[in-house]
């Protein structure tokens, strides 16, 4: 694989002034989550390496924006800083019924399993692999619980009264699953069913709610790709990557980033980009993928970490896919190397915070290398400069695991 740098890239100067477009994963939350976490975390990064990082509040038209000043490296940067934000869209999709997200399991499970997508992502990544049985088996558990506690309840009912009064302590059971339910923060096995669900909707392509998102996010970065930037980064997290990538193919294949631009790089961080392109009808996505994995139009750098077990770590998305080219540039896979970015201490103290751990590429590492997210979006160089000049990561996975291969090109 030719993993050289484009040509804009090689030539850029120092960054003056930066747009950074964050596409968050399937999260519910609210955007001002992400910025005091930017805020939180740069303050703490920039204690630890000796830098200066400011972040203000600032509301833009259509996504919420943040402003971020940085003096490092001998260098003064300005950064404008938008979130995409589409958790009105998870949302809607977390709301199911009781009896609604058992039969939501049933069907994931059907079409990961029937598809072969189950067995690729356990060959892939232990991590994912667990996560998506994890959903099943605690709602499995969690209803041979309320049943338990209802035959008990019944077996006493009867000694007291007649047989058929037992019958009566089946009424425990919803309260009880709807008690699990609202603890669900705690385990977290209702949230993983529906990202997994959603992935799999209607078999892997992207349901047309999201579809009719990813063509405004498209506008957003086409309008910033004219704007007086030196650079103009997508960062995506987890499951916001395969969005970011099908955003950016259209982007480009639709002659919106030309030449002259601002230079134009991709920051996936903790992908889940296979949990969506094995999958039958995922045909959209795995054209996107091997379309922008051969452009020349953009720098596309994914990290990962082992350590983190909610990502397909050190996969490269497009070759596991499948779909690979012959003449693939991108992208150029990179660890996190958790365990010799954060102390002992540190990760000792974060090892079984497993969704904590998923969002540490965006967080401080107090014994950071050359990835530090508030230097690569708050920092005097480009992203291809700053991580560029790496090798791939030895353990890189790029063995084609996919039944599915299908590509269909989407129209621009």
């Amino acid at each position: 694989m030719n993993q050289t740098l484009p040509a804009d890239d090689i030539a850029a100067g120092p960054v003056r002034h930066r747009r950074v477009i964050y596409v968050p994963g399937y999260d519910p939350f609210h955007a001002r989550r992400y910025r005091e976490l930017y805020r939180t975390e740069a303050r703490a990064q920039a204690a630890i390496s000796g830098y200066s990082i400011e972040v203000e509040g600032q509301k833009g038209r259509d996504q919420y924006s943040w402003h971020v000043t940085g003096e490092m490296e001998g260098a003064r940067v300005e950064a404008d800083i938008s979130l995409l934000a589409w958790s009105d869209i998870v949302k809607g999709s977390m709301e199911r019924g009781l009896f609604q997200t058992y039969m939501q399991a049933v069907r994931t499970l059907w079409v990961y399993g029937r598809s072969g997508a189950l067995r690729a992502v356990m060959r892939l990544s232990k991590g994912p692999g667990i996560a998506a049985l994890y959903p099943a088996t605690f709602l499995t558990l969690q209803l041979i619980a309320a049943l338990l506690v209802a035959w008990g309840l019944g077996w006493a009912l009867s000694l007291v009264a007649p047989w058929w009064a037992g019958l009566a302590a089946l009424a425990v059971v919803r309260p009880i699953l709807a008690w699990f339910a609202r603890h669900d923060n705690l385990i977290l096995a209702r949230y993983l069913l529906h990202n997994y669900a959603f992935s799999s909707e209607i078999g892997g392509a992207n349901p047309p709610a999201l579809e009719a998102r990813i063509t405004e996010f498209e506008e957003v970065l086409a309008e910033a790709m004219t704007g007086d930037f030196d650079e103009v980064l997508v960062v995506a997290h987890s499951s916001g990557a395969h969005i970011a990538v099908s955003m950016l193919s259209d982007l480009i294949r639709g002659g919106r980033a030309p030449e002259g631009g601002p230079v134009l790089s991709l920051l996936t961080v903790g992908q889940v980009i296979p949990m969506v392109s094995l999958l039958p009808t995922a045909a959209r996505l795995r054209a996107d993928l091997n379309y922008l994995s051969a452009s020349d139009r953009l720098t596309w750098i994914d990290v990962t970490a082992p350590g983190d077990g909610c990502a397909f770590a050190l996969s490269d998305p497009v070759a596991v896919s499948g779909v690979a080219p012959e003449n693939q540039r991108w992208p150029l896979i990179l660890s996190g190397a958790f365990t010799q970015t954060l102390s002992p201490e540190r990760w000792k103290e974060l090892r079984w915070r497993f969704f904590r751990l998923h969002f540490q590429y965006l967080c401080a590492f107090d014994r950071p290398n050359d990835y530090d997210y508030f230097r690569i979006t708050a920092g005097p160089k480009t992203l291809a400069q700053r991580l560029g000049h790496r090798k791939p990561s030895p353990s890189a996975k790029r063995d084609a695991v996919s039944k599915q291969r299908t590509m269909e090109l989407r129209d621009v």
